[in-house]
């Protein structure tokens, strides 16, 4: 696995406390997916890689992929160019289970850690200078947000997002953040995607991340604060 896949990865793969591996394990696989490090179609780290970063044995990841892959999340490929690949359902949610999705989730409690750790992981950036690769990986992030297509926007956003808490330098507020962020998205499932948001989000983006390559950690702290404000006004007239 390259080192480009492992910053993609690192947020959530930890290795899971003696106990409890088969459902630590699961659970953290669960979250790359429905965070889209890695996307649709795209293969996850082979076996030996996964294990290792998980620190568990081959035989229980195996048994955790075959629960991937009952769920119909994965699909396992034989020959030269196999491994286990990603495979997300393409139809909507009902609305039977967005009911579900919102009944299960205290939004107010959700939304409000959320603005926390992200204003928190802005500010961090902002107060501490990048390393030259940091700050190129931002931009990327950026980009990938700007050229997105409509359809891979949410998952691109999650990418600069947790990008943003992993740069903070705390590993415990990026691990934390990976999993409020993983029940934001299912929030923002229940949702339309709406244009004009979107191009509004973008610019918020933008002044975001020149806020943290300049150092300025009141900006960058005031303008993630303004950008979570909107997500939850979005989220609480829809949901509410």
């Amino acid at each position: 696995m390259n080192a480009s896949a492992v910053e993609r990865l690192s947020p959530v793969l930890r290795p899971v406390r003696a106990g409890n591996g088969f459902e630590e394990a699961l659970e953290q696989i669960l979250q790359v997916i429905r965070l889209g490090l890695v996307a649709d179609g795209e293969r996850l780290p082979s076996e030996r890689e996964l294990a290792e970063l998980l620190r568990i044995s081959r035989v229980t990841l195996r048994e955790v992929l075959k629960v991937l892959q009952e769920q119909g999340l994965v699909e396992s490929r034989r020959g030269r160019y196999g491994g286990t690949f990603v495979h997300t359902p393409r139809t909507a949610p009902d609305s039977a289970e967005l009911r579900r999705r919102v009944t299960d989730v205290d939004v107010e409690d959700v939304l409000r850690f959320r603005e926390v750790l992200e204003v928190g992981a802005a500010e961090l950036c902002a107060a501490h200078e990048l390393t030259a690769d940091q700050s190129g990986r931002l931009r990327e992030a950026l980009a990938a947000t700007e050229d997105a297509p409509l359809a891979d926007y949410r998952r691109r956003d999650t990418l600069l997002h947790l990008a943003l808490a992993e740069l903070s330098g705390s590993p415990s507020l990026a691990e934390r953040y990976a999993a409020v962020r993983a029940t934001v998205n299912e929030l923002l499932d229940c949702i339309p995607l709406l244009v004009r948001n979107l191009e509004h989000s973008q610019r918020q983006h933008t002044a975001l991340v020149e806020a943290v390559l300049d150092g300025d950690p009141d900006g960058a702290r005031e303008m993630m604060r303004e950008h979570c404000s909107g997500t939850a006004a979005l989220l609480r007239g829809f949901l509410g």
